[in-house]
């Protein structure tokens, strides 16, 4: 049997196997589905089998071999596949991986099924890898392309965010500089106050996230401490800044466990501005520390999560697209950092954090700390 046939009877098969793949693609495959981790892979496979049946020149296959053949006005399976395992969180070595492996599968089943290896096979065998190169090619360069948008994106998001607090802080010092009746301007030394803490925070944010992209992570050390106490001060500190808003806190009594304050005291201030940027202002938003099952939720009411941003929430510079305006204007740090330094740190103290979100219960961040006793 031909190759290209053999991929046509064996599709289901070929398809347990790239899902299988996909699956170890951790953290962003754990909480999709089968119809996600599958995504494209049986359009690009019959579109590989046809085109493998077609006549082409020797000029062609070359271009296709090094992922240069020309394409139509109409975006491929491999290119539409490329855009969305960004949007899901895989990053380019992973999509890389996925058509390296669905190569191998391809080939060792097939090989299966084959008496001898002759000219008729080889030739097979180098038009399905010239399809297989081509398909990575156009994979890649949507993958790319998506990827120099979230930059520029976040780049916007980034001076757009800085403007604010530092035309501010001008003010402030014009005013501070001429002082009226010689008395100190007691607003206006707030106010620089409040912008200086903006900035300060979203450098610290893109100190963390960098230090992640270099491999070092975040360090965290655990030490004897007072969580209830913790969050308590989270909630307050929320509250302070946020007076116009509703809050509600559920804390258990004697939580005291390892943990690293100032880290775990990052991750609740994070959550909770998480859950006043996105929450309806005529809800409260409420944070919850309970024993059972080592606990620590933090829940809004708003619109709710779109279902294909589920799992990539907690990537870094993701702005998750509502289909509303929010509520109220987004504070001043979001850089789409908050979230994943959260789970940077979580992970750090060997616990999880998820999300649940709908629009009957509205949206959860739950963190589970396997260190509390």
């Amino acid at each position: 049997m031909r190759l290209s046939q053999f991929i046509q009877a064996n599709l289901e098969k070929i398809m347990e196997d790239w899902e299988a793949f996909a699956r170890t693609m951790i953290p962003p495959a754990e909480t999709m589905s089968v119809i996600e981790l599958r995504d494209h892979a049986h359009d690009i496979l019959l579109d590989i089998a046809i085109e493998m049946e077609s006549d082409q020149s020797e000029d062609q296959r070359e271009a296709k071999g090094k992922g240069l053949a020309a394409q139509s006005t109409k975006a491929s399976f491999s290119s539409v596949h490329g855009k969305l395992r960004h949007s899901v969180g895989f990053d380019v070595s992973q999509v890389g991986a996925e058509y390296r492996a669905l190569r191998a599968s391809v080939l060792r089943l097939w090989m299966r099924t084959m008496g001898t290896v002759d000219a008729t096979v080889l030739e097979e065998i180098v038009r399905f890898n010239e399809g297989i190169d081509q398909g990575l090619a156009e994979a890649l360069f949507s993958y790319s392309e998506q990827m120099a948008k979230s930059r520029d994106t976040f780049l916007a998001v980034l001076g757009h965010d800085l403007r604010s607090p530092l035309g501010a802080l001008s003010s402030c010092v014009e005013l501070l500089a001429r002082p009226a009746n010689g008395a100190p301007n007691d607003r206006a030394v707030r106010v620089a106050k409040q912008s200086i803490a903006s900035i300060s925070e979203m450098i610290t944010d893109l100190l963390e996230y960098t230090r992640t992209r270099l491999g070092r992570g975040i360090k965290v050390t655990p030490r004897p401490g007072d969580f209830s106490a913790l969050c308590e001060q989270a909630v307050e500190e929320c509250v302070a800044s946020n007076p116009r808003l509703k809050f509600e806190a559920h804390i258990a009594p004697n939580l005291a466990f390892d943990f690293d304050v100032p880290r775990m005291r990052q991750v609740l201030t994070n959550l909770l501005v998480n859950a006043v940027q996105h929450g309806d202002p005529e809800f409260p938003v409420v944070l919850e520390s309970r024993f059972e099952n080592d606990v620590v939720v933090v829940k809004n009411r708003g619109e709710p999560i779109p279902e294909d941003s589920m799992q990539v929430i907690f990537n870094p510079l993701v702005q998750i697209p509502f289909t509303d305006s929010a509520p109220h204007e987004r504070p001043a740090t979001s850089l789409g950092l908050g979230l994943f330094i959260a789970r940077e740190i979580v992970q750090g103290h060997n616990g999880k954090i998820s999300v649940a979100s709908s629009a009957d219960e509205g949206t959860a961040i739950i963190v589970r700390l396997p260190c509390i006793s």
